[in-house]
């Protein structure tokens, strides 16, 4: 029973001495001690309370001392309560220091805040960084189409990262530069002779306002002619045109066709009457004679006058198929 009681207390002295130093990291002490960097042991254990790793702040903190930089656990521990990268952001420091860049804690913990990697921020300020822009399609003023590639040399700007636009617009306002400078141009061989027209135009626009990069330089990568668009467009134009004179012409076809039906309508209905008429003549001859409104010899003679008329007429047609003229033909007869 003795032994077991012995185990048992053991075994809760053990289970003491680790609980007490998880909550107080007297290894993680020794090192800041030794680095000169004053931290408490009710700070590490107020750290563990507050469900804080004190590694994640303490590690950083002896680097920035380390660096010359002053900073606080106070600081550093509410930038991690925050949802913030510290050692980042104590990098970032670390190197804006090295690099004589003004950047102080609060501005580099709202940019680590705000999403943006502050610590790449500090390294493109002192390296800048090159963007190629993909191929932009633009169209002189002749109608040839030019294809630009362009690379644009960024900075990145300290004060303009909070808030400030991104590549994508940096991108997007270089393309539009790009369309209007050649747009204006009145033909695509004054682009191909001088392309740095493009890259000073588009510098003198102010591309880099409102955004978090300064743009120091923009180089024409590789110009190539495309497509003859104004061409193009004159022959849609032509279509165009050609198919709406078809349909005025099919129209007009339409037209005519109706108006022939119409004429033929007319006469045949002309015709109609003129047998209708015909017929009524031999009538009115008889009623003439049985009257006495007309003589057997008056009759003769119409019929006499009736038959020449048939023969002139036989007599001109004959003449009109042979190509003769009339008065050749009179003397022969």
């Amino acid at each position: 029973m003795g032994y077991i009681l012995f185990m048992f207390f053991v075994l809760l002295i053990a289970s003491g001495i680790v609980m007490l130093f998880y909550f107080i990291p007297v290894g993680l002490w020794i090192s800041a001690l030794a680095a000169g960097v004053k931290v408490g042991i009710i700070s590490l254990v107020g750290m563990r309370l507050r469900r804080v790793p004190p590694v994640k702040i303490v590690a950083p903190l002896i680097k920035a001392v380390k660096a010359g930089l002053d900073l606080t656990v106070d600081k550093l521990e509410a930038h991690y309560l925050a949802g913030g990268n510290v050692d980042r952001v104590v990098d970032a420091l670390i190197a804006a220091e090295r690099a004589n860049i003004n950047l102080p804690f609060e501005r580099a913990a709202a940019i680590d805040l705000a999403g943006r990697d502050v610590l790449e921020a500090v390294q493109m300020s002192v390296n800048p960084k090159v963007i190629e822009t993909p191929v932009v399609a633009a169209v002189a003023m002749d109608g040839i189409e030019v294809k630009v590639r362009a690379r644009v040399t960024v900075r990145a700007n300290i004060d303009r990262l909070v808030g400030g636009a991104g590549e994508e617009t940096v991108i997007a306002r270089v393309g539009e530069g790009i369309v209007t400078t050649v747009g204006s141009s009145e033909s695509h061989k004054k682009v191909l002779e001088n392309p740095d027209l493009i890259s000073r135009t588009v510098l003198e626009k102010g591309l880099d306002s409102g955004t978090a990069f300064e743009i120091l330089s923009i180089d024409i990568a590789d110009v190539d002619v495309g497509r003859n668009i104004g061409a193009q467009l004159q022959i849609d134009q032509a279509q165009a045109d050609k198919s709406i004179a078809q349909a005025k012409a099919e129209e007009r076809r339409a037209m005519a066709v109706a108006k022939e039906q119409e004429m033929k309508a007319k006469v045949q209905e002309m015709r109609a009457k003129v047998v209708e008429a015909e017929a009524e003549v031999p009538l009115a001859l008889a009623q003439a004679l049985r009257e006495g409104n007309l003589g057997v010899m008056d009759y003769y003679n119409l019929k006499n006058i009736l038959a020449d008329t048939r023969m002139r007429e036989s007599i001109a047609k004959d003449v009109l198929s042979s190509g003769l003229p009339q008065e050749k033909d009179e003397d022969n007869k």
